[in-house]
């Protein structure tokens, strides 16, 4: 069959966009994490008193959706609050979530090497700004 849909870049980067989402998933799967929730950890360690509105913002996770997600990490765990003022509360990582977020990075980091291994390296340097200049 022939097949122009490739010839599409819209098309092609959601194919290559699910591609690697399947990929990393499975292996961040090993430790119990979905992406969201490995992304989720690593801003809570960057960002000290970030808050759950910040993180959803920056995420783009609408309130009802980060509630759930918040719930499960901090039931297994890996989150803790803080009070902050009056009315917000600072996240942060447990030593366990520390643990979970930097064997999640290790994956990540592994995943990125091999992702871009793949791409020719003339292109290299080339894609991030490219995929960048899509979304922001």
């Amino acid at each position: 069959m022939r097949d122009p849909l490739p010839q599409l870049p819209g098309y092609s980067l959601r194919r290559a966009a699910h591609a690697t989402a399947a990929e990393l998933g499975e292996r961040l799967a090993t430790l119990g994490l979905r992406q969201v929730d490995a992304s989720v950890l690593i801003l809570i360690a960057e960002n000290a008193d970030v808050t759950a509105s910040a993180l959803g913002r920056q995420l783009d996770i609408q309130r009802a959706n980060m509630v759930p997600l918040l719930k499960r990490l901090d039931d297994e765990g890996l989150i803790e609050r803080q009070p902050l003022d009056g009315k917000s509360q600072a996240l942060l990582l447990t030593a366990a979530g520390h643990a979970r977020m930097e064997a999640a990075l290790g994956i990540i980091h592994a995943f990125e090497d091999e992702l871009l291994a793949r791409i020719p390296a003339r292109h290299r340097e080339h894609l991030l700004p490219a995929l960048n200049a899509l979304w922001r």
